[in-house]
């Protein structure tokens, strides 16, 4: 597996084991014990009080169930990548005002709220109108419509699909604004800190929805787990066409939780190492729900309309329009520079039990658990640069054969 492929597969949780040149071995012992057998010179702080509960150990992983059978949907979407970044400008066209929004790669879900507000907003703004129209109704659409809204714009949609058929519907729903965001060769100063304002912005925002109906967002825990040492990097196979990215999450150490190597005693997987994190994850489902009869709420229309050419926006009222169709602005407005990137996910049944995820570093496998079922991601060697949607049924089944192999 190219190394490009597992950081696509599992970029979200790159945080959770050390990066090259600060990287940890796993301890043969577990903390607790080495706890105990450290002298009293060198605790840290003061021994346990009498009469007080002792801190509970974290419950052992409930088992998944894992078989071909527990299938219940497989989706295909198309990341849209740009060696650049995303497309946040203004230009006049028709006689309207286009404010471009789109080309975030896999980090549209995560980086939607920071993008919109510190991106696409001051756009909006400098046009001058009122009422403006935003074309697509994806991650980045619906989360650019509730900006302006808040922001005191009228707002209509236009878009060919509804949720849940747009491809957004068909993310992991991890925390990963630096998902495929960028190319290395394009990461500038200039960029990193526009990217790291927004990732900062959106963790917030994502931030102020724990805890509502329907749990948008929640934090979990997860194994990332490991054939060789951690430090050691995976060998590539095959060509290299995907290019590398930044290590940006190296910008916001402090918004992730530090991760912990794991003895073979504190986990149940047949591996030799393995790292705990914790990582914040969406439940995508419920969360376009709300934010559909939110725009609606306050007086948004959404408008079934499919555009072919730029100059069918001549036509619409609105004299304002942000463009937020993604990977479809490929097409509709000639942007080349837009790359697919082919993902499949697996749904199994739900297992409100597993509440936790896994990264098996070298094995193309991602497992994300959600409340609509268990998302199994894989990733072949062709995904860059492919607009395939078709479902590739074995891929997804090699990848759950693979998964089984854990719980033996």
């Amino acid at each position: 597996m190219n190394r490009r492929h597992w950081l696509g597969a599992a970029s979200a949780c790159a945080a959770a084991w050390p990066l090259a040149g600060r990287a940890q071995a796993v301890s043969p012992t577990p903390p607790a014990a080495e706890a105990a057998n450290a002298p009293a010179s060198a605790a840290s702080g003061p021994g346990p009080v009498p009469g007080r509960l002792a801190f509970a150990e974290l419950p052992r992983p409930s088992r998944m169930r894992v078989s071909a059978d527990r299938i219940v949907d497989i989706t295909v979407c198309t990341r849209p990548f740009r060696m650049a970044g995303p497309r946040i400008e203004s230009q006049r066209l028709h006689g309207k005002t286009i404010v471009h929004h789109y080309g975030h790669g896999g980090a549209g879900w995560s980086l939607s709220w920071g993008s919109a507000t510190l991106g696409a907003l001051p756009l909006i703004r400098a046009a001058g109108a009122r009422r403006i129209a935003v074309i697509g109704s994806g991650a980045v659409g619906l989360t650019t419509a509730r900006v302006a809204q808040r922001a005191g714009f009228q707002v209509r949609i236009y878009c060919r699909e509804r949720p849940p058929e747009v491809a957004s519907t068909f993310a992991t729903g991890m925390w990963s604004p630096e998902s495929r965001i960028v190319a290395a060769s394009h990461a500038s100063p200039a960029f990193n800190a526009m990217w790291e304002g927004m990732a900062r912005h959106s963790f917030k925002a994502w931030q102020d929805l724990l805890g509502i109906a329907g749990s948008p967002v929640e934090w979990r825990d997860g194994y990332v787990l490991s054939d060789t040492p951690f430090e050691q990097p995976l060998p590539s196979h095959g060509p290299a066409t995907e290019p590398d990215y930044p290590e940006l999450l190296d910008l916001i150490p402090d918004l992730h939780p530090r991760s912990r190597a794991l003895s073979p005693a504190e986990h149940p997987f047949p591996v030799p190492h393995a790292r705990r994190f914790t990582q914040m994850t969406f439940n995508i489902r419920p969360y376009q729900r709300m934010l559909l009869e939110d725009f609606h709420r306050d007086g948004g229309e959404i408008v079934t309309r499919e555009f072919t050419h730029p100059r069918e926006l001549a036509a619409l009222s609105e004299r304002t329009i942000v463009n937020c169709t993604g990977y479809g602005a490929r097409a509709l407005f000639g942007d080349e520079s837009l790359i697919p990137v082919r993902g499949q996910i697996a749904r199994l049944v739900p297992q409100p039990e597993v509440d936790y995820m896994v990264a098996w570093r070298g094995h193309n496998l991602m497992v994300v658990p959600r409340r609509d079922g268990l998302l199994v991601q894989a990733q072949g060697e062709h995904d860059f640069n492919n607009a395939d949607r078709r479902v590739d049924r074995t891929m997804s089944e090699d990848a759950l054969r693979r998964l089984a192999a854990l719980f033996v």
